[in-house]
């Protein structure tokens, strides 16, 4: 491990903090970071978005975070989407979290494979007023390559246009 975990009660403390500057019937949605390819069979070390591990501490590629507080269901209030593992995973890219580990991490009650995104987001959308979507914006850098966080913006505004967005 590349550093000692937090306990989930911090980053508890981060969304609950996060909650007070939404609007009401808002849902923040969150993409990790892309892993980045140095040639055919290679890639560089995962660096986790940093906007994604204040508010979970989920240090882990193909992960999703929705935050939803106003949801009617309990269980839509906060999801965290990960991604699945087996034995071949395991050996070809590492170890990643059960769901157990990621409730244990992170305090999300509400644990889901990475596949159960688009069925998911599907209830939350209907539900939804706001949406706020996470940037890569800075005032000193212009960054040419488009991150996942930016793919899948665009792809959620394309799926679901009749939403008011914001930038989280």
């Amino acid at each position: 491990m590349r550093y000692t975990p937090l306990s989930s009660k911090v980053y508890n403390y981060h969304r609950q903090e996060l909650y007070k500057k939404l609007k009401p019937g808002s849902v923040a949605i969150l993409f990790s970071n892309d892993i980045l390819p140095t040639n055919a069979d290679g890639c560089l070390p995962f660096k986790q978005n940093a906007d994604l591990f204040h508010l979970c501490g989920i240090d882990q590629e193909e992960t999703v975070l929705v935050l939803f507080p106003d949801a009617s269901q309990n269980s839509m209030k906060e999801m965290l989407f990960v991604k699945e593992t087996n034995e071949h995973i395991a050996i070809w890219e590492g170890e990643k979290y059960s769901k157990e580990e990621a409730l244990t991490a992170s305090g999300i009650e509400n644990i889901f494979w990475l596949t159960e995104l688009e069925a998911k987001l599907k209830v939350v959308m209907a539900e939804a007023e706001q949406v706020y979507l996470n940037s890569n914006e800075h005032t000193r850098r212009w960054v040419e390559t488009e991150t996942r966080q930016d793919r899948e913006n665009a792809r959620i505004k394309s799926e679901f246009p009749n939403h008011n967005y914001q930038r989280l």
